[in-house]
């Protein structure tokens, strides 16, 4: 694999992916395998792989990265709402590796595509190398999430938040407040403007979304885990990070908190998050 714009049939449905640097380099009279780091993005039907583009082809150094749309997200194929799932989702990634070759894939899910990669991890425990849930949660709670933007923005954005999480509509205008409390650093507009929404999706996600409750499952998952939140995270706080490393194996997880970053926290401190990621590949390197 190497640099194309590609699709793959896997569960039924067509997966759209890509990829930045070469899975096998040259080392002496040998060629040498480099971990690769497949990124599961956020959402649901929101967002897809377009958000990690350019920052995460800092790892492309020491591995081989794979962006992927989920099913029903971005490029991929649209499937029927109805039997969209987050276990489909989750059972996709190693049909996704295996029809592709990767073994032992070292899989990164930010925000929701936590929920999908922990949920992946737990059913298919000796799939994966390692893990990085990065600013997600195991459990959906609405009072700590509304105590997170409370803390960062304030009872009026609170409130805002707790609508639309909730299930009640905002405006646009409304929702622009609760975004621009993710952190000191979001997304801008043509990282937004670059994305291929499904907001019919969207609306099936979220109602899952408020009944997502994993962490029972979080016991099951036997690879090398970092669990990474922003201090300033009010989406998927510190507490519910904590939840996800209290419930993980002891001997597997470590939870890393990062002071002055938000939800994104490579566009915060992109030096510290950068040196954070790539130490821990190359500890989980050498655990392989």
């Amino acid at each position: 694999m190497g640099g194309g714009r590609m699709r793959v049939r896997v569960n039924g449905t067509e997966l759209w992916f890509d990829v930045d640097g070469p899975g096998l380099v040259p080392d002496g009279a040998r060629m040498r395998r480099r971990p690769t780091v497949l990124l599961v993005h956020g959402g649901p039907g929101s967002y897809d792989h377009s958000y990690f583009m350019p920052h995460f082809g800092r790892l492309a150094g020491q591995a081989q990265v794979v962006y992927l749309d989920l099913r029903g997200h971005g490029r991929s194929a649209r499937t029927p709402i109805a039997d969209w799932t987050f276990e489909a989702c989750a059972d996709d990634l190693p049909a996704f590796c295996d029809t592709l070759g990767i073994e032992a894939p070292v899989v990164l899910g930010h925000s929701f595509g936590g929920c999908v990669a922990l949920l992946y991890a737990a059913r298919h425990p000796d799939h994966p190398a390692a893990l990085v849930l990065q600013s997600t949660m195991a459990r959906f709670d609405l009072d700590r999430l509304v105590a997170g933007f409370a803390r960062v923005a304030g009872a009026d954005v609170a409130a805002l938040a707790r609508r639309d999480y909730g299930g009640d509509a905002v405006t646009d205008e409304e929702w622009s407040r609760v975004f621009a409390a993710f952190g000191p650093r979001i997304p801008d507009d043509d990282e937004l403007a670059r994305r291929a929404r499904n907001p019919e999706l969207g609306e099936h996600g979220m109602r899952l979304l408020r009944r997502f409750d994993a962490v029972d499952q979080l016991a099951r998952i036997r690879c090398p885990t970092l669990v990474c939140v922003g201090r300033q995270d009010p989406v998927t706080p510190v507490e519910a990070a904590q939840e996800i490393a209290d419930h993980l194996d002891p001997g597997t997880a470590r939870l890393a908190v990062l002071e002055d970053t938000g939800h994104f926290p490579w566009l915060d401190q992109p030096d510290r998050y950068w040196a954070l990621v790539t130490s821990w590949l190359a500890g989980t390197g050498a655990r392989r």
